[in-house]
């Protein structure tokens, strides 16, 4: 079973670079989207359902901003938009399909690199979804939390750690949160597979970034303890060129 997430920077800018075709060649069965900046109304739905995907939309209630979507060729037993906390339900932070054997969350975490409000905002998010995943392990022990987290762990998953140090989704009070997340039942399914410098999922529109490979591993599957030997191997996408980001899979055995 293939499982991707894909932080899409628009999923109507992302359909008119190709992102569809692009879809169907690389077939996963689950795949989880974030930033998809649209109402499900917005979408031409036949795109996925005629590729075979069931289509689950979490949009932000600001129009063409955030938002998060499962497209699933399993029917999953139970879809849940959000975690019940409004401030980051209206955003479209969350949604979590749950299926016979693991529970699947596509998760699109704040930036602060607009300033202190939304950095505030980001320490805030991290605290809460921190208590929300622990709970929610307990209850679905079989769990992947895949997406966007705006936050680099380590200094090899970023190009330029001195400079950055002090740059939103560096900071060591990030760092520090994604220490105690990964030691505390949650781990990164990337490097459990890959121990390689310069694999980045995300580089700047500026400078080149991305041709110069400049860039910040910000996106993870990470997973529980149960699931460790179930994930067969995962793997960064960068020729997918839809987006800011490029996308992530896991491999997992059924």
């Amino acid at each position: 079973m293939k499982i991707v997430s894909y932080n899409v920077n628009g999923i109507r800018a992302a359909l008119n670079k190709g992102f569809a075709e692009w879809l169907k060649a690389t077939d996963p069965d689950i795949i989880g989207l974030q930033e998809v900046k649209a109402l499900e109304n917005q979408i031409d739905r036949s795109i996925f359902e005629d590729m075979g995907y069931h289509i689950y939309w979490n949009p932000a209630i600001k129009k063409g901003y955030s938002g998060t979507a499962i497209l699933s060729k399993i029917k999953p037993i139970h879809v849940e938009h959000g975690i019940s906390i409004p401030t980051y339900d209206d955003e479209g932070r969350i949604i979590r399909a749950d299926y016979e054997n693991f529970s699947f969350i596509s998760a699109y975490f704040p930036s602060g690199t607009t300033g202190d409000i939304r950095q505030d905002f980001k320490y805030k998010f991290l605290d809460d979804i921190y208590g929300y995943t622990q709970d929610l392990k307990s209850k679905y022990p079989n769990l992947i939390i895949s997406g966007d987290y705006n936050i680099c762990h380590k200094p090899i998953d970023i190009h330029n750690p001195v400079s950055n140090k002090n740059s939103s989704g560096f900071l060591p009070e990030e760092r520090a949160w994604m220490d105690k997340f990964t030691e505390n039942g949650f781990h990164d399914s990337f490097r459990l597979h890959n121990e390689s410098a310069h694999q980045y999922t995300w580089w700047s529109y500026r400078a080149g970034a991305r041709a110069k490979n400049l860039g910040w591993r910000i996106d993870y599957h990470m997973i529980t303890d149960p699931m460790r030997e179930k994930v067969k191997n995962a793997l960064i996408l960068p020729e997918a060129m839809h987006s800011d980001h490029c996308p992530i899979m896991i491999a997992l055995e059924q």
